[in-house]
C-alpha cells in the first residue's frame, strides 16, 4: 500500500434491502407485463435481462432478472449474488442445466450458460471493471471467486429444453 492512500472497504447495503430490492425490481417487471426492468446495455454500462433456468433439484422453470453486457453475440453477467456469500442460485440451476433462456427488451433468445475460464475470463472481468470502476473491491467481499458468466446463442430448434 501506498503512503498517504488508505483502502477503504466498499460499502454495500445491508442484505435485507439488496434482497427488497430485487424484490422490488421483480415487481415491476411482472406488474408492468414486463415493459418495465429490462433495458439494454448502456455506452460504458449494462443492461437488464431476464434469466430462465431450469432448477436442478425441481426441475422446475425458475427466473431472474440480472445485469448483462454484450461481448459480440454473447452475453455476459457475473455470479455474485448481491456481493454476498455463496453462489446464486441462478448459477447453480445453470451449471446442472446449462440451457436456458433469455428474455432481452427486444424479445426472447434460448442460450447456454458457461464460466469464461482463462483469458477470456481475463478479457471479460476487465471489461466489468470498465464498466464499474468498484469491481475489484466488491469482489474481494466475497469468500470465493466470482464466476463470469458467458450466455451463447444456440439455435432456436434446440430450445424445446430451456
Amino acid at each position: 500500500m501506498s503512503v498517504g492512500k488508505s483502502v477503504r472497504k466498499p460499502w454495500l447495503p445491508p442484505r435485507w434491502f439488496i434482497r427488497l430490492a430485487w424484490s422490488m425490481h421483480r415487481r415491476l417487471y411482472r406488474t408492468s407485463g414486463g415493459r418495465a426492468g429490462l433495458w439494454r446495455p448502456r455506452a460504458n454500462g449494462w443492461g437488464a435481462l431476464r434469466l430462465t433456468t431450469t432448477g436442478r433439484r425441481t426441475g422446475q422453470q425458475r427466473s431472474v432478472i440480472i445485469g448483462y453486457f454484450e461481448d459480440g453475440p454473447n452475453l455476459v453477467s457475473m455470479a455474485m449474488n448481491g456481493w454476498g456469500a455463496g453462489e446464486p442460485a441462478w448459477w447453480l440451476n445453470l451449471q446442472a442445466h446449462p440451457d436456458a433462456t433469455v428474455e432481452l427488451v427486444d424479445g426472447q433468445r434460448p442460450v447456454r450458460g458457461r464460466a469464461a475460464t482463462g483469458d477470456e475470463r481475463s478479457r471479460l472481468w476487465a471489461r466489468w471493471r470498465e464498466i464499474d470502476k468498484g469491481l475489484d473491491a466488491y469482489a474481494a467481499l466475497r469468500p470465493g471467486e466470482t464466476a463470469v458468466v458467458v450466455l451463447t446463442p444456440r439455435p432456436a430448434a434446440e430450445s424445446g429444453s430451456g
